[in-house]
């Protein structure tokens, strides 16, 4: 039943991390260092489609997790914010400009997905826990990045837009929620 539950009540040196519990040098740090992951993250990236398949998402999805709500918000929010005036995004652009092309939803996604991760995750910390959360935060990513994606594209039709921007992507996506809820699980684990 351990593996149905949503919560482990098993506290987590992991758990130091979220929030108001670390001291403010290592909030900022992980702040920081999920940016620049994302960042990193961008840069590995396949175009099969109009929309890149990359690992970002993995630093989007980890933020939420480790960092809490507030934090992995801040996290995504400066990996915006560098992409402002560096070029961190996927593909050769950035700048304000950046945020009109096709991929503008899924990237001011990314703050309100590990907003949502973060949230939820504070109550739900098992890996079903964990893998629930992070499926909450892709479908709010997700929901942006279709949204926007139908009316950048100008797709005649939503279905076009469902599936260029979000149907093309399950399995990948899928793939990167379980690792993400896994590997964080595992962490949880680890430093018990």
């Amino acid at each position: 039943m351990a593996t149905l539950s949503l919560r482990s009540s098993r506290p987590s040196a992991l758990d130091r991390l979220r929030g108001d519990q670390a001291s403010l040098a290592l909030q900022v740090a992980g702040v920081v260092s999920f940016a620049l992951l994302a960042a990193l993250g961008a840069q590995l990236r396949i175009y099969l489609w109009e929309v890149p398949i990359t690992l970002q998402t993995l630093a989007v999805y980890g933020s939420g997790l480790v960092l809490g709500r507030r934090n992995g918000l801040l996290a995504m929010a400066l990996y915006l914010g560098l992409g402002l005036v560096l070029p961190v995004f996927a593909g050769d652009g950035y700048g304000p400009a950046y945020f009109l092309g096709l991929t503008g939803g899924y990237l001011l996604g990314y703050p309100l997905a590990a907003w949502t991760i973060g949230t939820l995750s504070a109550r739900w910390n098992s890996l079903l826990g964990s893998f629930l959360a992070v499926m909450a935060g892709s479908v709010v990513l997700f929901t942006c990045g279709v949204v926007w994606l139908h009316f950048a594209a100008g797709h005649a039709t939503w279905t076009e837009s469902i599936v260029n921007g979000w149907l093309k992507f399950v399995v990948w996506d899928l793939t990167k929620v379980a690792l993400v809820a896994t590997v964080y699980t595992g962490a949880r684990r680890l430093l018990r």
